[in-house]
């Protein structure tokens, strides 16, 4: 057991869109990732889609719906089986929680892609 310093995991890297695992909890993954731009719009169709915004702001877009906007220390969490896509106007950085093996694109029928373990 052991704490894990976020502002530290998330100083050895600069890509963006390229969740980096920083912890296992129960059968899910613990990641950290930034980004900038829009993500296509995509859906899981097994599992709910976490974000905790631990610096900067993003929207969620909610297909059918308004934007959302999640600004530093708030979370949202999107339902299994709606369509969404995160986006930010400037860098964000972002905890992420998903059951490991999940794509990051939640389409299921595709392999997920390796994260990588910092």
């Amino acid at each position: 057991m052991k704490s894990v310093n976020l502002a530290e995991k998330l100083a050895h890297f600069s890509t963006h869109w390229d969740p980096h695992v920083v912890a296992d909890y129960n059968e899910n993954e613990v990641m950290v990732v930034k980004f900038v731009g829009e993500y296509p719009f995509h859906k899981h169709d097994n599992t709910d889609d976490f974000f905790y915004v631990l610096e900067g702001e993003m929207q969620m877009d909610i297909e059918g719906e308004p934007s959302h906007t999640v600004q530093a220390g708030e979370l949202f969490i999107v339902p299994k089986g709606v369509v969404h896509r995160p986006r930010a106007h400037s860098e964000v950085k972002v905890l992420l929680i998903e059951p490991k093996g999940e794509p990051n694109s939640g389409d299921s029928d595709r392999e997920a892609a390796p994260k990588t373990r910092i």
